[in-house]
């Protein structure tokens, strides 16, 4: 009973929903969301975990290979785009001085990715489709292994993700061009030059250097969203082809599956892709860790005119390198796998490495520093990139992607280090700096809870991608299931380290509870009658 009127006070006096602006609780109902749909994919995760180890009674194949299908995309889609999209959403604005262009678009948003992915985990969950998320054609639209109605839903649930994802762009854009009412006209040509980059590269040949009118966070946000404009309208196309296949069937129209190019359709589905884990995730990140360092630190970025080109270069870049996921596949053209899969990812090295190098420089000039969540956080997250991208550049190799490839090395040491270390350490970081300023001065409950969040995410993140990677090398494939006990070691560590993760969690989730309060949580999804300018005022 002293625990449940504890959770239903919180931190009386310091966190009353009540008073929060209309812009604080969308960003705090983002992060909400994000953090459900991150405890989905963390307990899938177990789930899978466990299963590779010993099969669970009562748990079918089918119903593996359908939690399998769903678990990355739940982890993209409902956990960081929704704390993603939330946190841009606010600082873009906060930023820049300005209220967000439509508070009502970011609620859509927030409100249709999370609907979204409901509908496809549902649509897994119930009818078990499963074609794994790489949806080689003409697999997803194959009604002899999956059910045609199942595939319907699933891919309506991503559909909707994607038209959330389009209004999130307008908004971003939207926000940094407009002029809001009562202001002098902004110049939308020059704050989009800027907040593109084209500013700074035009800088490096003018004689009149011509000044920034967005900060380098804003510019890394616009960027990367970029990237998200293109990933949401290919797959959003790559959604109404296969729906046009699966409503046919519905209707007793079997369509040729060969009509489409299937090595074709491969580069077109892994460019999209792609752009979300080498364009998207780098791009934010770097942003990410640059606002995170001067915030920090109160210094100036090292190196500003530098990371704005590299932030530039890195756009290009992630539209360029697709063809490393096709470097064992015998169709591929050669000159692709050579200079699109080996050549131009490389480069992902040297502009990742200046990101890292211009964020620990800054830092440094700062020290001595004292050890807060954020900053440890943010440690943590270079990190995790630090370990996660050299282990990426090895697979586009191709020698080594003949060893490498589809193995669980590339789920382990490069996706999971990647995502659960480098990016959710980084999310952490920003979600403790921005929790005052979202809650008016909110006070984390408890510092030890903190401190076992940080290294339970750590040493559960690292250590599991370092078990399957370890696997991998033996020979272990991804998507497949092994009978036999040949790996369970390995398997074992993994789920371990899985254990601390799933713990850690658990950690911070019951720390922003006890922080907030129950009604502090249930208030956040109420409306407000504050509006954003006087967030902007405090």
């Amino acid at each position: 009973m002293k625990f449940i009127e504890t959770l239903m006070k919180g931190e009386e006096g310091v966190f009353k929903p009540d008073t929060l602006t209309r812009m604080q609780k969308m960003t705090l109902r983002f992060v909400v969301i994000g953090l459900f749909y991150y405890a989905f994919a963390v307990i899938e995760g177990m789930i899978m975990r466990i299963y590779e180890i010993q099969p669970i009674p009562g748990l079918e194949t089918k119903q593996f290979f359908a939690i399998m299908t769903a678990h990355p995309l739940v982890g993209i889609f409902g956990s960081t785009y929704s704390i993603v999209f939330g946190a841009f959403l606010f600082l873009v604005p906060f930023l820049m001085g300005k209220p967000l262009w439509s508070i009502k678009l970011g609620n859509w948003t927030c409100w249709l990715i999370a609907g979204g992915t409901m509908i496809f985990w549902l649509s897994g969950f119930i009818t078990h489709y499963a074609p794994l998320y790489t949806l080689y054609w003409p697999l997803p639209a194959d009604f002899t292994q999956f059910s045609v109605i199942g595939g319907t839903f699933f891919i309506t649930g991503i559909a909707l993700v994607m038209l959330g994802t389009v209004f999130f762009v307008i908004n971003i854009f939207k926000t940094i061009t407009f002029t809001p009412d009562g202001w002098e006209k902004q110049p939308k040509a020059s704050l989009l030059k800027s907040a593109l980059g084209i500013t700074a590269v035009a800088n490096l040949f003018r004689s009149k250097k011509k000044e920034q009118l967005v900060s380098l966070p804003v510019a890394a946000i616009a960027q990367g969203t970029v990237d998200v404009a293109f990933n949401a309208a290919i797959i959003l196309f790559t959604g109404v082809l296969i729906l046009v296949y699966m409503v046919s069937a519905l209707f007793g129209v079997d369509l040729k599956s060969t009509a489409v190019d299937a090595l074709l359709y491969k580069n077109w589905f892994w460019w999209g892709l792609d752009l979300v884990a080498d364009g998207l995730v780098l791009i934010f990140v770097a942003g990410t860790w640059y606002l995170l360092a001067t915030l920090i630190t109160g210094k100036k970025l090292y190196m500003e005119k530098v990371a704005r080109i590299a932030l530039l270069v890195e756009l290009v870049v992630s539209w360029t390198v697709w063809s490393h996921h096709l470097l064992s596949d015998q169709a591929q053209p050669g000159y692709l796998k050579v200079v699109s899969g080996e050549l131009v990812t490389a480069f992902e090295l040297i502009t990742q490495g200046l990101a890292f190098f211009i964020t620990l420089t800054t830092l440094w000039s700062a020290r001595p520093l004292k050890m807060t969540n954020p900053l440890k956080f943010l440690l943590g997250g270079l990190l995790g990139f630090a370990l996660a991208v050299p282990a990426g550049i090895m697979q586009a190799d191709i020698g080594l992607n003949r060893i490498l490839h589809n193995t669980q090395w590339v789920i382990g040491p490069h996706v999971h280090v990647a995502v659960l270390v480098g990016l959710a350490m980084t999310l952490y970081s920003a979600i403790y700096f921005l929790l005052p300023i979202l809650t008016n001065g909110a006070k984390i409950y408890s510092q030890k809870l903190a401190n076992f969040h940080f290294w339970a995410q750590l040493l559960g993140g690292v250590g599991m991608g370092a078990f399957m990677g370890m696997a991998g090398l033996q020979g272990m494939l991804r998507r497949s299931l092994y009978v036999n006990g040949e790996f369970n070691l390995y398997m074992i560590l993994a789920a371990v380290c899985g254990t601390f993760l799933l713990l850690g969690f658990l950690t911070f989730f019951y720390n922003i509870v006890m922080t907030v309060g129950l009604n502090g949580v249930i208030g956040i999804f109420k409306p407000s009658k504050l509006k954003t300018e006087e967030l902007l005022q405090k």
